[in-house]
């Protein structure tokens, strides 16, 4: 039985939060029913417009097998609804009652050695279980089924950051599930063994029966063996998600289904789920000890919305305060959480919610900061939460524009898994971390960046960034090569276009499918030792430092930008351009320093002519624009300590200042906000 005042669906669509979306987990099963109706009064005060409800709650309405109790939970939805704010319901599959690993112990998942990791924590199952996927189903079939009519639904969440501590798994289940899934792949042994090389080290199969998971070996396990364990460990996790999906799709056809990201996270391609998303979540928590934090957001923000090509997105979890789980657990500074939280939104983000609404009393996240904290609505995190919901509120028109980029830097996920393999040149080479030295000199500098998967469409773009494309499939270098013939502007750096999609290396020279286009070869990767570094000397006499990598470049057409001036490549180049076509294409055989990076990254936009949002912005300042039909905005947020002078092309209104005046100049002190226009 549905619950007997659910609506129509027209009804519910009335919930549906009118400009940015403001709350945060709700999990009332762990307080007395008393406690509900103050929830209630507390979030109307707020400005809560919807919470995330049900995602740990599968032992609380499944006690026993097929015993379903919903009673409880009809009254929570009920209460949502008669306080006017939508629930993006929870599929309640993230973690599985006690019952089912004590009744099914198969469920279980297990590491590389074959230890098996047991309930008491969350995320205590196998993703290519089927034990777990047919009960998780069910338990969907039932939800969707009682709630599909309730007037406070707006969303399904589907499980709730997948693979966050079971990315992948090594038992016997698994294992017939990779061969199932390698069978699918390659069709017959022989082109497995092609693809994956078994020639050498005598590791030939002569059926799909032979083939195991890459579980502890005395020595380097299959590369290939390897990517495609990680491959096979991400879509596992993908068809738990979509296994529920197809029942909510099924019962309720018009309903948007998410689930939310951990970040950006190995183990879990954001661009690949996303296709299966309507819209794109993600989970971030910036740190308040990391000087650069902002910037590590401002990455995952940009990948976020990139997923979806453009489309607003929601930061479905941040702590208003401190977090549980890091070593040193700071809090936010005043300020901080309105200015991070307003950073989402100036990036694209519609909604904005916490973990969670009320702080825990027990469990590992009881010092995990919350909306209402221990200490009530007396303290300054709800004040700030307060005021920060009432703001949004103020400002519905933001809801729905877009943002643009003339500029993308390019990440794979099929990349990232083989760069990191072992048995490699250097083991030192981290994907975000080089991701987010390209990334950072245009956050610095103001300039609005996607960041796609190399299969996209590029033709949208004017520069293109490409750090450390270890894997490199043909099509996908033919695109690269194609966008710099027709006039677009590259940055490669080291070690790219090594490999193809089997991880064996490109013939031809390194970087086999890139050299044309680059206008060089590489004769020898000469990888740095630990905290060993190089001179590098620029065009205009200046020396900078490089470490980590450096390469033997033999131009073919490309022109040296800097020479190593310092180790046995002294002399040789280790920054080129080369003119391609109607464009450029640049190369860096190094890990520059910040400064360097910086000073090169501004060169070749101004080459490319790719400029910032603003010109002459302080440090520390971030702007960004969304448009639509609410209007243009301009989001101006300071990262800073000291106030910043910021002087604008033409006046405009802060509309988070009531009865501001337009102005050429607006200061905003440190942690501060403005969201101008010129309407």
């Amino acid at each position: 039985m549905r619950p007997s005042d659910a609506v129509a669906t027209d009804a519910r669509r009335r919930l549906r939060p009118a400009g940015i979306a403001f709350g945060g987990d709700y999990n009332p099963e762990q307080w007395p029913e008393e406690v509900w109706a103050e929830d209630v009064a507390l979030m109307k005060e707020a400005g809560v417009s919807m919470v995330t409800a049900g995602i740990f709650s599968w032992a609380e309405v499944e006690p026993r097998p097929g015993a379903f109790d919903f009673a409880w939970f009809d009254r929570v939805m009920d209460n949502l609804a008669g306080a006017g704010v939508a629930v993006c319901l929870a599929t309640m599959t993230a973690s599985p009652p006690p019952w089912l690993s004590r009744l099914h112990p198969e469920i279980l998942p297990e590491t590389a050695d074959g230890r098996r990791m047991w309930p008491g924590g969350r995320q205590h199952y196998c993703p290519s279980s089927r034990v777990y996927r047919e009960h998780a189903t069910r338990l969907v079939e039932r939800l969707a089924d009682r709630y599909a009519d309730h007037p406070a639904l707006e969303m399904w969440h589907i499980g709730n950051e997948y693979g966050c501590h079971t990315p992948m798994c090594w038992c016997d289940e698994s294992a017939a599930d990779f061969r199932r899934w390698l069978s699918e792949r390659y069709g017959d042994i022989g082109t497995l063994n092609e693809a994956w090389s078994t020639a050498f080290w005598a590791q030939r199969y002569d059926t799909f029966g032979e083939v195991l998971p890459p579980r502890l070996a005395p020595t380097f396990p299959n590369p290939a063996q390897q990517l495609d364990f990680a491959r096979f460990s991400d879509d596992a996790l993908l068809r738990c998600c979509l296994a529920e999906k197809e029942v909510l799709r099924r019962i309720t056809p018009d309903v948007p289904v998410t689930t939310n990201f951990i970040g950006v996270y190995k183990h879990v391609d954001t661009f690949g789920w996303a296709a299966h998303q309507d819209v794109a979540s993600v989970d971030f928590y910036q740190d308040p000890y990391d000087q650069d934090t902002h910037i590590s957001a401002g990455f995952v923000f940009d990948v976020t919305r990139s997923a979806r090509e453009g489309r607003p997105w929601m930061l479905m979890e941040q702590a208003p305060g401190a977090v549980n789980w890091r070593e040193r657990n700071g809090p936010k500074p005043p300020g901080r959480m309105r200015l991070w939280s307003w950073q989402a939104v100036a990036q694209g983000a519609d909604a904005v919610l916490y973990f969670q609404w009320r702080q825990s009393r027990g469990g590992a996240e009881k010092y995990h900061s919350a909306m209402v904290p221990h200490g009530g609505t007396d303290t300054r995190v709800f004040r700030e939460v307060r005021a920060l919901g009432r703001e949004f509120a103020s400002v519905p028109q933001i809801a729905g524009t877009r943002s643009t980029a003339e500029a993308a830097l390019v990440l794979d996920w099929n990349s990232w898994w083989a760069l990191e393999l072992d048995s490699h040149p250097s083991t030192a080479l981290d994907q975000m971390k080089i991701a987010l030295a390209h990334y950072r000199p245009l956050f610095e500098a103001g300039i609005a960046c996607d960041v796609v998967p190399p299969d996209r469409d590029l033709s949208g773009y004017r520069l293109v960034v490409v750090p450390n494309l270890y894997l490199l499939k043909e099509p996908d270098a033919e695109r690269l090569t194609a966008f710099v013939r027709r006039g677009g502007h590259l940055l490669v750096s080291f070690f790219s276009g090594i490999v193809d999609d089997c991880d064996r290396v490109h013939l031809g020279g390194y970087p086999a499918p890139l050299r044309e286009v680059l206008g060089l070869r590489i004769e020898e990767f000469w990888p740095l030792a630990e905290k060993e570094t190089l001179d590098v000397r620029h065009a205009d006499g200046t020396i900078s430092r490089a470490d980590l990598w450096s390469e033997a470049v033999v131009p073919e057409g490309a022109g040296t930008v800097a020479e190593f001036g310092s180790g046995p490549l002294a002399g040789q180049p280790a920054v080129t351009r080369h003119s391609f076509g109607s464009g450029t294409a640049w190369y860096v055989a190094t890990r520059l320093t910040p400064e360097a990076m910086r000073a090169l990254t501004d060169e070749v936009c101004r080459t490319a002519d790719v400029g910032p949002v603003l010109t002459g912005l302080p440090e520390h300042v971030q702007a960004t624009v969304r448009a639509g039909d609410g209007g243009h905005f301009v989001f101006l947020l300071n990262h800073g300590q000291e106030p910043a002078e910021i002087t604008l092309p033409e006046p405009m209104t802060d509309v988070l200042a009531q009865g501001a005046a337009p102005a050429h100049r607006i200061t905003l002190p440190g942690a501060g906000v403005a969201v101008l226009t010129t309407r």
